[in-house]
This record gives structure tokens, sequence and C-alpha cells, in this order.
């Protein structure tokens, strides 16, 4: 049997995310089975969307109180 694919932006449109994020992804190493082909990234129609990783919590602003107090 032979694997279909898709593109970055047929993916980005299945998804509900940009082809921009996509290729990110796949450049991360984030979606299985994605594969080079030149410039454009190729992946399998039936590839689950890689779960967003969290960031930390956001830094304070400059000047603004810590939990201690001091500024």
């Amino acid at each position: 049997m032979q694997m279909e694919y898709s593109t970055t932006i047929e993916m980005a449109e299945k998804w509900g995310i940009t082809s921009r994020r996509i290729t990110k992804l796949c450049n991360e190493g984030r979606v299985e089975g994605a594969v080079l082909m030149g410039h454009t990234w190729i992946i399998p129609k039936d590839a689950a969307k890689p779960d967003e990783q969290k960031r930390g919590p956001k830094s304070t602003k400059t000047g603004e109180n810590d939990e201690t107090g001091r500024i």
C-alpha cells in the first residue's frame, strides 16, 4: 500500500494553524513521518497534529514588585 502525503498548506487547513507553523514543526522534527522533498515538506495525510509546547511563565515588567515586595 502506498502512503498518501499532503503539503504544509493542505495540513494547515486540516489542523487550523498556519503553513509557516507547520514548516517550523517539521524543521524541529515534531511531525511524525514528515519528509523534506527539495524545499517542500510532505506530511502523511494521517499524521497527528503535534501538541503545542507551552512556554514558561512570562517575566514581570521592569519596575514592578516581585513576590518579596521589592522593586
